[in-house]
């Protein structure tokens, strides 16, 4: 299974050096020189990565990589919107019982007041918190924040998420 590590945004340059999204907490470990990254589109891949480096514009800080298959503006342009991953056997074990994977989380039931109304479709990530995707046999899917006072439990052993939802969370 793949884990999304980052999203390139944009060449930078002429040498080839692209601007990257982060999609992880983790960028020392993750952009470390050598790395092999799997594509999404897989046709675009897999990319090595040369050195990776901050850069900050405007007070805007940004991960700049060069791969060693890009040597060129023209051919990083053409990565805009290519996600790089990684095999998620390829990770080390998470210490924090608070932090999870995505892929740990997606299937998992969702539960409210003891009654499965789905389960975690993906997740989302936005620029203040997380978001569930819930899938709801029946009716829409729903977002849900994925933040301590709404999903207060994950049981990743036993399969499922306790949410406490505020009013309306699950009406249209």
């Amino acid at each position: 299974m793949l884990l999304i590590v980052g999203r390139i945004i944009r060449p930078h340059g002429i040498r080839g050096e692209v601007v990257a999204e982060l999609r992880t907490d983790d960028p020392q470990d993750r952009f470390v020189p050598g790395t092999v990254f799997t594509t999404d589109p897989v046709a675009r891949g897999p990319l090595t990565l040369e050195y990776a480096r901050q850069h900050t514009t405007a007070g805007k800080a940004r991960l700049l990589l060069a791969l060693e298959e890009v040597n060129d503006r023209d051919t990083a342009d053409s990565l805009r919107g290519v996600f790089l991953g990684v095999e998620v056997e390829d990770l080390p074990e998470i210490d924090d019982p608070d932090e999870f994977h995505d892929h740990q989380l997606v299937g998992l039931a969702v539960m409210v007041d003891g009654e499965k109304i789905g389960e975690v479709s993906r997740v989302i990530h936005g620029p203040a918190h997380d978001q569930l995707v819930v899938r709801r046999p029946g009716t829409h899917d729903a977002l849900v924040p994925f933040v301590a006072s709404i999903v207060p439990e994950v049981d990743v052993a036993g399969g499922k998420v306790v949410v406490t939802p505020p009013g309306g969370l699950f009406d249209l």
